[in-house]
């Protein structure tokens, strides 16, 4: 293998680690998410005004309740402004949604994931907090797709964590 092609394959593996971030949740506490490592990781950027983020989130929530206790987390990482965020904890509160709420309101996070701040964004990271799966937007039966990426990345998780007994 040549050097170069060397140095490619290395900075592609790099580029599959997600970028790690420290954000603050609804309690004011720090979450950071390389101390999520060993968890399949759903990241969803959403706001309070974004219609489609609003008919998505409650298929989160399920797929949450479903896996939270299987190493599955959530965090859904507000990308309202100055303006809007005073929006988001009655939002989340009114809503019932169990998973951590992250607030971005300079939108560097959001920025570096998705930097056309489409929204909704989804990243789902295995449990090296690496991407295995990426979308934009929310159109009726996207959820599905989610879903199943869940399935497949929390059935990965567990058969590794069963070879490694």
């Amino acid at each position: 293998m040549t050097l170069a092609l060397a140095l490619a394959l290395g900075s592609a593996d790099a580029a599959d680690k997600a970028p790690d971030f420290t954000l603050r949740n609804l309690q004011n506490e720090e979450v950071t998410l390389s101390e999520l490592e060993g968890n399949v990781v759903l990241i969803n950027f959403w706001a309070t005004w974004c219609v489609p983020c609003m008919v998505e989130m409650p298929y989160i929530q399920e797929m949450y309740d479903t896996y939270k206790d299987d190493g599955f987390v959530v965090l859904a990482i507000s990308a309202d402004d100055a303006r809007s965020a005073s929006k988001v904890k009655p939002t989340v509160k009114s809503k019932g949604w169990s998973f951590p709420v992250l607030l971005d309101k300079q939108t560097a996070v959001v920025a570096q994931y998705n930097p056309q701040k489409t929204l909704p964004y989804s990243a789902l990271l295995n449990e090296d907090l690496e991407f295995i799966w990426k979308h934009q937007g929310y159109t009726a039966g996207d959820e599905k797709e989610m879903q199943h990426k869940v399935e497949e990345a929390m059935a990965a998780k567990k058969a590794r964590e069963q070879g490694a007994e």
